[in-house]
C-alpha cells in the first residue's frame, strides 16, 4: 500500500478563498477539481433542466394521459435502496396527483432482477394499463415484449447502462441510453423519477391541473437516501439533490420512515450527514431486499404514520442486524478459502453462501485485496448462481463481463450494473469456466502496474485543525462516490492501543507532544510503535460528551 496526497490547482483554491470559503474546504474542494464557488452553490435552480433528459417530456405526457383517463397504474420496483425510495417518491408523487397506482416489488430469490417475463405474467394479475420501471427496465427485453404482447404498456425509468438492444417500450427515460445529452449520467434510479415527477408537474400544470401545486422539493429527502445509498458518483447535480434532501433532514420536515430508520439507530435526524445516509439508514433499508421482501422497506417510506414507520423501522433494523451476523461468517469462511494473499483478482462460490449478501461480501473481499471480486451463492431457483462483484477504479467491471460474454456465448446468462459494481447469472456446471474466462479477461484489462493499492489522501492537519469544530464542520458537508470524504495523513507515536468491541483497536496517538484519541474499526491487528496514518476526523459521543476522534483507516 501507498499513500498520496491529493493534489490540486492553487488557483482554484485561490479563487475559493477569495470567495469566502473555509481555508480547510478551499484546499480540499481544490483537490475534488472545484474551480469556482458556483460549482458549490445548492439550490433547486442550479439543477439542471428536465427538458435535457430524452423522453422526459413524452413520459410526463404519457403519465397525465393515463391521469385523465383514471387507468392503473403499476410501479415495478427494484429490491435495493435506489429502487426502494425510487418507488416511493413515484408512489408519493402520483397519489398526490389523482393517479390510480400501486407497485409491485419481484422477490430477487424467485423472479431475479428487473422485468422478466415471469414478472410481467404476475403484474398482469393486477390488471394494470400502464407499468413503470424504477432503476431498471433499460435490459428487459424479453419482459417489455411480454407486457406488449398482453396489451400492456410499459414506461421504463432507469439509469444502468444498455445493452446492444432497446427494449420496445412505449417510453425510456435513462441519461445513459443513446441520444441523451442529459449532462448528468451519473443520476441514480431515485434521481430518474423524481425528474420525470417534475416534468408531470409541468404538463399537469400546462392542461390547468389544480393538483399539479404540489411542493415536489418534500421528496428531496428520499431522492438524498437512494443517491447516496445506490454509491452513484456525486456530480454537482447529485450533490445539488442530497443537499436538498439533507436541509430538509436537519430542519425536521423529512418522511416519518426516514426519521425512523436513523433513530432505530441512535442517530439525531437534525444532525443527519451524507455519512448517515449511505451507512446507517441505507444498509438498513437494503437489509429487505437482501434477506426478505423490500415491501418493507417502501412501506416505511410510503407511510406517513410515525408509529408506523417506527415498527417497520425496527423491523428493518432486526434484519440488518441479522444481514450483519450472516455477512461476518460468510467473510470468516471466505477469508480462510484463501488462505493468504490473491495475486490476481478472482470469483468465490460456496454452496452455503446467502444469495442477498454475496454482494456485500464482494465488497469486502475487495476492499482486503484490493483487486476485483466476484461471490456466487447458489439461487433458489434450480441449477443456477447468481453472482455479484465489486471492482477497484482501474477496472470497469461491466465492461469486463460484457468482454466474457462475447469470448464465451451463453456462458453469462444475464448480466448488467456499472464501473465499479455488477451482478450475474450462469449455470452452476459453468462456475469453473467462467472463473477461467475471468481471469483471463482480468489479466488482460488489468496491468500489474494499476492492481497495488494507492490510497489518496488530503495531507496533514495542524494542530489547531485537529479540532471537534473542524470534525463538525466537515461531517456537514456532502461526501461520497467521486466526491470523497476527507481522509488526513501523517505521522504519529502510538502510545496505546487494546482491543474493544472484540473487533476494534482503541488507540492513542501522539503527535508534537499532543494526545489523539483514535480508532481502528474492523481490525485486530496490532500498529507499529511509530506509523504513517490515513485517517479521518470523526465525532464522538460518550455520555452526552463530544469530542474529535481520529478513524485510523490505513497506514504504512
Amino acid at each position: 500500500m501507498k499513500l498520496v496526497e491529493r493534489r490540486y490547482a492553487e488557483k482554484d483554491r485561490q479563487a475559493l478563498l477569495a470567495a469566502g470559503v473555509h481555508p480547510l474546504l478551499a484546499r480540499l474542494y481544490a483537490a475534488r477539481r472545484i474551480a469556482s464557488p458556483g460549482e458549490l452553490r445548492y439550490e433547486p435552480a442550479s439543477l439542471h433542466a428536465p427538458s435535457l433528459l430524452k423522453n422526459l417530456g413524452h413520459g410526463a405526457a404519457l403519465l397525465a394521459d393515463a391521469i385523465a383517463a383514471k387507468k392503473r397504474l403499476l410501479i415495478v420496483a427494484d429490491y435495493d435502496a435506489d429502487g426502494a425510495t425510487a418507488c416511493a417518491v413515484g408512489m408519493r408523487a402520483l397519489r398526490a396527483f389523482g393517479a390510480q397506482v400501486e407497485y409491485l416489488v419481484p422477490d430477487r430469490f424467485k423472479l431475479g432482477y428487473g422485468l422478466t417475463p415471469e414478472l410481467v405474467e404476475l403484474a398482469a394479475t393486477r390488471t394494470p394499463d400502464l407499468l413503470i420501471t424504477v432503476d431498471n427496465g433499460i435490459a428487459s427485453v424479453e419482459g417489455v415484449a411480454r407486457a406488449n404482447a398482453l396489451g400492456i404498456v410499459t414506461l421504463i425509468t432507469d439509469h444502468h447502462l444498455p445493452g446492444a438492444e432497446l427494449p420496445a417500450a412505449a417510453c425510456i427515460v435513462n441519461p445513459n441510453q443513446p441520444g441523451c445529452d442529459f449532462p448528468s449520467k451519473a443520476l441514480a434510479g431515485v434521481g430518474v423519477m423524481f425528474y420525470l415527477m417534475l416534468a408531470l408537474r409541468a404538463e399537469l400544470r400546462r392542461r390547468g391541473d389544480p393538483k399539479s401545486e404540489i411542493n415536489l422539493g418534500s421528496l428531496t429527502d428520499l431522492v438524498a437516501l437512494g443517491t447516496i445509498a445506490d454509491v452513484v458518483p456525486l456530480d454537482a447535480n447529485n450533490r445539488n439533490l442530497v443537499s436538498q434532501g439533507l436541509k430538509r433532514l436537519r430542519s425536521g420536515r423529512a418522511h416519518a420512515g426516514l426519521n425512523a430508520l436513523l433513530r432505530a439507530a441512535g442517530r439525531a435526524p437534525a444532525e443527519a450527514s451524507s455519512f448517515d445516509l449511505g451507512f446507517i439508514a441505507g444498509p438498513r433499508l437494503n437489509a429487505a431486499g437482501r434477506l426478505a421482501d423490500m415491501t418493507l422497506g417502501i412501506e416505511c417510506l410510503i407511510t406517513d404514520d410515525e408509529a408506523r414507520a417506527a415498527n417497520c423501522a425496527d423491523a428493518l433494523d432486526r434484519l440488518n442486524r441479522e444481514r450483519r451476523k450472516i455477512e461476518a461468517g460468510m467473510l470468516e469462511q471466505a477469508l480462510k478459502y484463501l488462505g493468504g494473499v490473491v495475486e490476481s483478482g478472482s470469483s468465490f462460490f460456496n454452496p452455503d453462501w446467502h444469495e442477498g449478501v454475496v454482494g456485500i461480501l464482494a465488497s469486502r473481499l475487495k476492499d482486503r485485496l484490493h483487486l476485483p471480486v466476484i461471490c456466487f451463492a447458489r439461487s433458489a431457483a434450480g441449477d443456477l448462481l447468481k453472482g455479484s462483484g465489486r471492482s477497484i477504479p482501474a477496472l470497469h467491471l461491466r465492461d469486463c463481463l460484457d468482454l466474457v460474454a462475447k469470448r464465451e456465448p451463453g456462458l453469462i446468462l444475464r448480466f448488467g450494473g456499472h464501473a465499479q459494481a455488477a451482478g450475474l447469472t450462469i449455470a452452476e456446471a459453468g462456475y469453473q469456466r467462467f472463473a477461467q474466462a475471468f481471469e483471463r479477461a482480468l489479466e488482460e484489462l488489468l496491468p500489474a502496474a494499476e492492481r497495488r493499492q494507492v490510497v489518496e489522501t488530503d495531507g496533514a492537519l495542524a494542530a489547531g485543525e485537529l479540532t471537534l469544530n473542524t470534525a463538525r464542520m466537515l461531517e456537514a458537508e456532502i461526501w461520497g462516490q467521486g466526491f470523497p470524504q476527507p481522509l488526513f495523513c501523517d505521522t504519529f507515536a502510538v502510545e496505546n492501543q487494546r482491543v474493544v468491541g472484540e473487533r476494534h483497536l482503541k488507540l492513542q496517538l501522539r503527535k508534537d507532544g499532543k494526545r489523539y484519541e483514535a480508532m481502528r474499526f474492523g481490525s485486530l491487528d496490532p500498529l507499529p510503535a511509530q506509523l504513517r496514518a490515513a485517517y479521518r476526523l470523526a465525532v464522538n459521543e460518550f455520555n452526552g460528551l463530544k469530542s474529535v476522534q481520529l478513524n485510523v483507516e490505513h497506514y504504512e
